[in-house]
């Protein structure tokens, strides 16, 4: 079977046969596929678009590429969960959503990626942690996950490598936005962990990469719809991208507020809300409690008896990390020189461009303008003001840590411009918009 005829079929919107979609994956594995074949493929799919049965098809030949992970449930003894997020800023979530869920009673093998665009990468905030060990092989990630009940790492060469080659080749071709293909690369990873059950956070608003709301349902649908032809229990939140989520964004800055979070010194009211939801969503599919809501209230109780920050500890320790860091996080994790408020007139936040926000925290070295940029990471910003509150020369929109004052400068006006102030207070939306599918 030739790839060009399989490319030629979907240029003609044919619907692509099982063996077709296997010997394009095929190619893509081994090489015998062009770059140009798998972007004129890529290019097909996105102009033409892929029945929910080609995606499955498409997901589980790409989760099939390497290495698939079996967990035996007896000697577990819990269900192995997982959740994806398609990005925002400030979006620490993962931090400590795995150890909530394994202090629950869950085991999470959590494979998560770096910074793409104006969005955080959670393997970016733990490469802020000295020692951690973010990529390991999949033996470390087995130990880890069985003894200390979540690991945050990685994609491995093991898992889902045509994945990685045709989402390299749709990053240079203008192919990253199709539904389909968005659906089965982040299914192929998700489903190669071995899960039980998945919840996808689809994000929507000024700082997502899917701005409206109804391309965010139509992307939550697709993944709901896929995953369950493929066999696996999921659902999905829609939740809020129009502020930052919490009040940090960077690196080791958001390091510091996960740990603020478990130990119950700070919990900033939408982020706990988004993660406590999600929480409840994953409790619910690993049959840990009765509903979502049983989940939410499990996943308040090992926040509030330290149990969700043992596990932290445990799993930053398991890979490699300082043993002390929930303890002395100030001893380990790298701050900038500089600090700047950024000062504006009095009034209330109506509107922020979160967008431009992620763009400060890269002009400041906190993320990348090119996949082989070096990330600083004590560079950010703290004390982010949401909608609704109150700003002024006393009460700044953000404080900037940056390592040069120029570059502290830069940021401000970034901040400044992201901003929208009024004279009248707003009252936000709602952290968690929407739930669909299985406990929906």
């Amino acid at each position: 079977m030739l790839f060009q005829e399989i490319i030629h079929a979907k240029c003609l919107c044919h619907r692509l046969s099982d063996a077709e979609i296997q010997t394009m994956v095929d190619g893509i594995t081994d090489g015998a596929a062009s770059e140009g074949q798998v972007a004129a493929f890529a290019m097909a799919v996105l102009l033409n678009g892929m029945e929910t049965e080609e995606v499955a098809c498409l997901t589980c030949a790409l989760r099939d590429s390497g290495s698939v992970l079996s967990w035996d449930a007896d000697a577990l003894g819990g269900p192995v969960l997982d959740k994806h997020s398609t990005g925002g800023v400030g979006d620490k979530v993962s931090l400590m959503l795995a150890p909530m869920i394994a202090a629950a009673g869950g085991f999470v093998p959590m494979i998560s990626g770096r910074g793409l665009g104006h969005t955080g990468g959670t393997l970016d905030k733990l490469d802020a942690i000295p020692g951690y060990e973010s990529q390991p092989g999949l033996e470390l990630l087995r130990r880890t996950v069985q003894s200390v009940g979540c690991a945050i790492i990685g994609q491995t060469d093991d898992l889902a490598p045509a994945d990685r080659r045709l989402y390299a080749i749709r990053d240079v071709t203008g192919t990253v936005e199709s539904v389909p293909l968005i659906t089965a690369s982040i299914l192929s990873k998700k489903l190669a962990e071995g899960l039980d059950g998945l919840v996808i956070d689809v994000k929507t608003g000024s700082g997502a990469f899917l701005p409206g709301i109804e391309p965010a349902r139509t992307l939550a649908r697709s993944i709901i719809d896929v995953a369950t032809s493929a066999g696996a229990s999921i659902s999905a939140l829609l939740t809020d991208m129009n502020q930052v989520l919490g009040r940090t964004a960077g690196n080791a800055i958001e390091v510091t507020e996960a740990i603020d979070f478990l130990t119950g010194d700070h919990r900033e009211n939408r982020l706990e809300a988004v993660t406590v939801a999600l929480a409840g969503e994953m409790l619910a599919l690993g049959g840990l409690s009765e509903s979502a809501e049983d989940g939410e209230s499990l996943a308040r109780r090992v926040l509030d008896d330290g149990s969700a920050a043992e596990r932290f500890a445990s799993m930053v320790r398991a890979l490699g990390g300082p043993g002390d860091l929930i303890e002395r996080p100030a001893e380990h994790l790298a701050a900038a020189p500089v600090s700047r408020p950024v000062t504006t007139d009095r009034g209330y936040v109506s509107a922020i461009d979160v967008r431009e926000v992620g763009v400060a925290v890269i002009e400041l070295g906190g993320g990348r303008r090119l996949a082989s940029d070096e990330i600083d990471p004590a560079v950010g910003l703290t004390d982010i003001a949401g909608i609704g509150e109150e700003v002024g020369p006393d009460a700044p929109l953000s404080i900037v840590h940056a390592r040069t004052e120029a570059m502290a400068e830069e940021a401000v006006e970034h901040l400044r411009r992201a901003y929208t102030i009024s004279p009248d207070q707003s009252e936000p939306g709602p952290a968690v918009i929407e739930r669909m599918g299985a406990t929906g």
